[in-house]
């Protein structure tokens, strides 16, 4: 009966060690600041705007960077992830680049907006947000704006596409950040088309 414990308890050793092995750290990503400082927008600003958070496509939520390898095949990375939810990181800059491109306009968070009845509210959803077997960056989705009473004002697709500089990670998430500018400079030009 003893002999039988031996090799049960030198397989769990061997399993054991194998678990304990170091492996490789993920490395982390944010997406590139917009590089310009933001103005300053005063309280009496003409235009209040509450962007609401992205709802982003299910398999981009998720911590791994996500590449798509031919026309049908994503692939979520597993050692090269973001530091921070996606979505969290998408509303954030994209408050900043609104703020910057709408300088009449006092840009806010949902959470901050409560009591605000006079504001327009924009609504973002996120369909694709990865890089391309192609060497480009993709940022597509779609973004409807509100009035107060919560009327359709707007309703517009977006879709940007960037060229990666060189190979990796780093560079891919330049490009997404890059594509991220072009869709917020189209979303700030079509508020000011309807305002």
């Amino acid at each position: 009966m003893k002999w039988m414990s031996w090799p049960v308890l030198l397989t769990a050793l061997l399993l054991l060690t194998g678990c304990a092995s170091p492996s490789a750290p993920a490395n982390r990503y944010m997406l590139p600041d917009t590089g310009v400082a933001l103005p300053a927008t005063s309280p009496a600003a003409g235009h209040l705007l509450v962007v609401q958070s992205p709802r982003l496509a299910h398999y981009l939520d998720v911590d791994g960077i996500v590449l798509q390898l031919d026309d049908i095949t994503l692939n979520a990375a597993r050692q090269h992830l973001w530091a921070e939810p996606l979505g969290r990181q998408l509303e954030r800059g994209l408050r900043a680049r609104l703020a910057e491109r709408l300088p009449d306009t006092r840009v806010m968070r949902d959470e901050a907006s409560l009591g605000r009845s006079e504001a327009l509210r924009l609504r973002i959803e996120v369909d694709r947000f990865q890089g391309r077997h192609d060497g480009l960056a993709i940022a597509s989705g779609q973004w409807q704006l509100l009035a107060p009473d919560g009327r359709l004002l707007a309703m517009e697709r977006f879709h940007s596409e960037t060229e990666l500089d060189d190979d990796g990670y780093p560079a891919l998430v330049r490009a997404l950040g890059s594509s991220w500018d072009q869709v917020a400079a189209e979303i700030a030009a079509g508020i000011r088309q309807v305002r």
